[in-house]
Order: structure tokens, then sequence, then C-alpha cells
């Protein structure tokens, strides 16, 4: 990944050695920063940081300068700066001293590439937006009143903001930065965790709190050293915003304006000062796909996530060497039969565990006597047939005696499974895919390469169980809990798939999975067909 690093107010010119000066923020200045940010979009892999250490906002507080070498979490690779040259050109002594700045102030890579930002524009004079496009106004104004782009922004000493932050990406940055400059001694940043996530589109593939936080915690202290910050989990709407009385501001989103709202609200009714609100505008998502939001958000690059390989596969030479075997698993209710059905249509040899359970239970299986002498003759029907509602009675809720079954019932099966994957070598496939609930549970992804799972939000789940089954509510809910959860699931996943979504999405999410699986496993076991 590329690092840029840019850094507002130095001067360039003559042979002394390049000094920094002061930049005072205007409301000009944070369209700027927005806007750079916005044109990053365009270009993911690029981590790009707007370092704030030279800006000034309209305040009596003055925070120290810096006045030694800055250790960036990651050695800036590319150095820009908006300097002017008369003939536009990447003139070298301008460069050299750029150069010679940066490593002055960053500990650098040992080769720096330093890049001047305008073109070859001819007349030596500014390049001109068209009238057409305005730069996009960070904050909203918070009254009808005109608001000058040279007007000064006002400091704070200490203020807040709050978020999600997983995946930090510009959107974020941008709310961050504004956050940075407003405080000038210390910023409070409440960070979503535990029933705050619970809403979230695909929780189960949010990054643990602590990498948010690792990953957030870097990128201010870089862009703002000077200041203090305090990362804290955020458990609930208000946060400290609402009981801290040294807090003057909070920065919130176009999304998050009413919570910011209900913060002061929340204030006022113990007594505390309204805390300045600055809204910032959404940033807009040009490659957003159907399904996605409109804006720039975390929860988009989670979608886009489904159906990419997250872990290194397992390395199974004990499985037939032409087969490629994935275990396909998800709580009740996931969709994880028609994902299975999906695949079989694309070419693989599916396996149903289910099916498998019921030649094991049949008179003459290899489960059947075990399962009689363990739980006695009253759980047979008439005709001699293993009675599973009256098994199923039996056990549930009971450990003691569920586990006495699945001892029984999982290596029976394991074994039926393997004997179903030569049946899939003979017949000349070579992917592989077991339809297992509990597949985890029962240690089969011991005899796969990949797991791959189905998630749902569980309130989803119960709807389906309970219209498919004629379950109660509660009797759904049950089931689900006696199962791994989805977020148990997905951590030991390689593959992650929703069926949240219209069944046209979810092929296309099993089609782009199939086809990422057909480009990574070795050429043996692809098809020919």
């Amino acid at each position: 990944m590329r690092r840029p690093r840019l850094r507002p107010g130095m001067s360039l010119e003559g042979p002394a050695q390049p000094q920094s000066s002061p930049v005072q923020v205007t409301f000009e200045v944070l369209d700027f920063i927005t806007h750079l940010y916005t044109g990053a979009e365009v270009h993911r892999d690029l981590d790009v940081r707007i370092l704030l250490t030279n800006m000034r906002t309209k305040s009596a507080f003055l925070p120290p300068q810096p006045t030694s070498v800055q250790n960036l979490a990651h050695p800036p690779e590319v150095v820009l700066t908006d300097f002017q040259t008369l003939d536009g050109s990447q003139y070298n002594p301008v460069k050299q001293q750029l150069e010679r700045y940066a490593t002055s102030c960053y500990s650098c890579c040992p080769r720096l590439a330093s890049v001047l930002l305008y073109p070859d524009y001819g007349t030596g004079e500014l390049p001109m937006e068209p009238m057409d496009v305005p730069l996009l106004s960070t904050i909203r104004p918070a009254s009808p009143v005109a608001r000058s782009p040279k007007q000064p922004v006002r400091g704070y000493q200490r203020g807040a903001v709050g978020g999600t932050f997983d995946r930090l990406h510009n959107a974020h940055k941008v709310l961050l930065s504004v956050a940075c400059i407003l405080a000038q001694e210390q910023l409070v940043v409440g960070v979503a965790d535990k029933d705050l996530l619970k809403s979230k589109v695909l929780p189960e593939l949010l990054q643990p709190y602590a990498e948010r936080v690792e990953h957030l915690s870097e990128f201010l202290v870089d862009i703002k050293p000077s200041l203090t910050f305090d990362i804290i989990p955020l458990l609930d709407p208000y946060g400290p915003a609402g009981s801290d009385p040294s807090l003057e501001f909070l920065v919130v989103s176009e999304e998050t304006y009413r919570g910011g709202m209900a913060v002061n609200r929340f204030r006022l009714e113990n007594g505390l000062e309204e805390l300045a609100l600055y809204q910032i505008q959404l940033l807009q998502d040009l490659s957003r796909k159907e399904n996605e939001e409109d804006k720039v958000s975390s929860s988009s690059f989670r979608q886009r996530m489904l159906g990419k390989l997250l872990r290194p596969p397992h390395n199974r030479p004990e499985l037939p060497p032409s087969l490629y075997v994935i275990g396909l698993t998800g709580i009740s209710g996931s969709g994880k039969s028609s994902v299975a059905k999906r695949l079989k249509d694309l070419g693989a040899f599916v396996i149903d565990s289910d099916q498998l359970g019921h030649r094991a239970y049949a008179p003459g299986g290899p489960a059947y006597q075990p399962v009689v002498e363990a739980f006695g003759t009253d759980v047979l029907h008439k005709d001699g047939i293993i009675n599973r509602k009256v098994l199923g009675s039996r056990v549930f809720g009971n450990k003691k005696q569920l586990k006495i079954l699945t001892d029984i019932m999982w290596p029976v099966i394991a074994e039926l499974a393997r004997e179903e994957m030569d049946r899939a070598v003979t017949e000349g496939k070579h992917v592989c895919v077991i339809d297992a609930a509990m597949l985890l549970e029962a240690g089969w992804q011991n005899m796969v390469h990949e797991v791959w799972t189905v998630v749902i939000p569980e309130t989803e789940a119960v709807r389906r169980i309970v219209e498919r089954d004629g379950l109660s509510e509660a009797a759904a809910q049950s089931r689900l809990q006696s199962q791994m959860s989805g977020q148990q699931l997905v951590d030991q996943s390689h593959v992650v798939l929703s069926t949240l979504w219209e069944p046209h999405i979810t092929k296309r999410q099993v089609e782009k999975a199939w086809a990422l699986l057909q480009e990574r496993i070795p050429k043996t076991y692809q098809a020919l067909d």
C-alpha cells in the first residue's frame, strides 16, 4: 500500500532549510481537506493522511510546536506539495528541498519520492475549478446564515467524536480530521462496541474492537501528535458526550446529527451546557453497487468481503489428491441449503450431512444398533424405525444424553462423508461441498480445505424458522441458542456468504465465490468440464 503524506504550510523557496509556517484554518481549508479525501476514493489502495501539525484555529490556546523528528506509524513513500513553479515543471531544486524537509521532520523511507501537485498549466496561474462543480462543503451550517469560505474556524480545548470506525476509510478521516482541528488540547473518541454493534450490517465481519482502536489511534497520532487522545468503548448512545462537563464540542455526521441533538437534550436535563455541534456531510460512494449504501460506508466494504477468501486454506494431504473439499455451514434458517444448491448447479459435488444422518439411523445402518442400545427400544416406531422426534426430546436440554448421541453419530456421518468423497472422485468431480449445520461442533473442519459460512441476522433466522417449521418464536430462539453463533462460525471461516438480500444478489455472491475458488485452487483440483 502506497502511503502519501501531505503537510500544509511550508516555504520551499531559497537555499535555506525549508521551514514550516502556521496555516490559518478557515472553512475553505476544511472543504479542501474533504475534497482531497474524496479524491482519494478513486485509489483506495492509497492510505492518504493529511498531517495537521501546522493548522491553527481561531483560538487563544496555542499547542506547542513539534521540536523533534516525528515517527509516523508507517514511513511515508511519497510526499506531495502544492508549491507552484512558474513553468509548471517538477523543478528539481524544489523537490530536493521538499525531500530534505520531509526527512528532517519525519522518519522516512531511504528513497523518498516527492511530487509537485500543479501540472504544466503554462501561464503560472492556478488551475480553476469548473464553475458547475463546487467543492464539497464539509460542515453543514447550523443556521441559514451564509458563511464565508474565508471565515476562520474556532478552536476549543476539549471535544468529542464517536463512531464504529470499522476498516478506517476516507469518510472516517474527514470526520476525525475536523475533530482534531477543532480540539487544541484533548479529543475524546468513542468507539462503538457490544450492543451498539447489533444493528450493523454483517456485524460478524466487523473488525474486533481492539483492532479498530489500534488503527484509529495510529491515524490520530500521525495527523496531530500534539493532542491527547482518550479512546474509549461506546456502550450507549450518549457516551461521555452526555456526561462530561469539560467537553465543549461534538463532531457528528449527517446520519448522527439527531443523535447529537439528543446528547444536548440529555446534557440540559442533567444541568450541563450544550455542546457546539459540527455536522459533517457524507462522502458519496461513486463505486457503489446494488444493495450498497450511497455514502462511503464500512457496511458496503463488509458486503464486498462476501465471497472472498479471508484466511489461507488448510493443507489436507490425507484427503483424495484430486478433490478440493469445502465445508458449508451456518445457523438454522441461514439459507445454507439454497447456497449448496447453487454450488451444485455450478459443478460441485454436494454431500448433505442430514441425508447421511438418515442413512445412519435406518435399520441396518451403522448407527442404528448403537443408538438403540444407548437409548432403548422406546425410541423406536412400531415398525422398528428410530423415531427421531422421540429421540430428540430425550437429548434436548440434556448435555450428557446429547453427548452420548453425538459421540455415536458424528464419527459415523464423517465416515459416510469420506465414502461420498470417493464417489465424487469416481464421478470425475474436483470440488466437493459438505453441507453440515454442525460442521464445526463435530470437528469436521479437519476434513475440509475451507470452511464457508452463510450468515443472517438472528431476527431474520427466527422469522424464517417460524415460517418454515411452524415453531413458535421462543422455540426458534431456543434452537438457535443450542447452536454456535454466526460470529463463532465466522471466526473459523475462510469464506462468508449471506442470503439477507434478494435471491439474485445471493446468486451473484455464490458465483463470485466460485470464480475466486477456481482461481486459487491448484490446477489438479479444477474441473475440466
